[in-house]
């Protein structure tokens, strides 16, 4: 068999703007799944720049399934990026030290968790993915959407805020295939069905 190699950057010979994208991730809170890849308008190594307000003493990871597709200019916001937004001010007094260095003695900022992309998930260009965000296995990401809630699986959802445009199975459809995992295939299992993988009647469940 001639397959792809997971571990190759730039898997296309010759084009230097898609790569499998944990094989270029330095940030260890950043976890991306085999053969998920990155397409950059300028270079791939922007991918980080676009996870932003990812601080270590926050904590937060940004998990990506396996078999993911990430157009240019895709945008994590995470959870360092939160303020204060129930108390008088959102003001992040105590970041600038001095005497208000004890401005959060006893508070927190709001964290909400880990972002989680799961397997063959389709990000549009320019899309934003806010934190916490949970996006479930086979969904699709409209161009420019910004998704602030949790995206069932195999459902399409686009504008700001993003909202469910329609599902791309029927539900008895998305149980099948969510048993099916097909991801979690051996890649020659995958090859040797890759003419059920890219046809509209689902596969048996074997």
């Amino acid at each position: 068999m001639s397959l792809p190699d997971k571990n190759e950057i730039f898997p296309l010979p010759h084009y230097k703007r898609l790569c499998f994208l944990k094989n270029i991730i330095k940030n260890p809170n950043i976890i991306v799944g085999d053969y998920t890849y990155y397409d950059d308008f300028e270079d791939v190594y922007n991918f980080e720049k676009n996870v932003k307000y990812h601080f270590d003493f926050v904590g937060d990871k940004l998990i990506i399934g396996k078999f993911c597709m990430i157009a240019s200019d895709v945008t994590f916001i995470m959870n360092g990026a939160n303020h204060l937004s129930e108390a008088i001010s959102s003001f992040p007094f105590a970041i600038f030290g001095g005497d208000w260095q004890e401005a959060m003695k006893n508070k927190s900022y709001p964290n909400k968790g880990d972002t989680i992309i799961g397997n063959d998930v389709w990000l549009g260009h320019k899309a934003t993915i806010m934190p916490g965000v949970k996006i479930g296995h086979g969904a699709i990401i409209a161009s420019k959407a910004v998704v602030t809630k949790d995206v069932e699986p195999y459902s399409i959802v686009g504008g700001n805020p993003a909202k469910l445009i329609r599902k791309r199975f029927k539900p008895n459809e998305i149980e099948k295939l969510l048993e099916l995992k097909w991801w979690d295939w051996d890649i020659q299992k995958i090859t040797e069905n890759l003419h059920l993988l890219t046809d509209k009647n689902l596969p048996a469940n074997d």
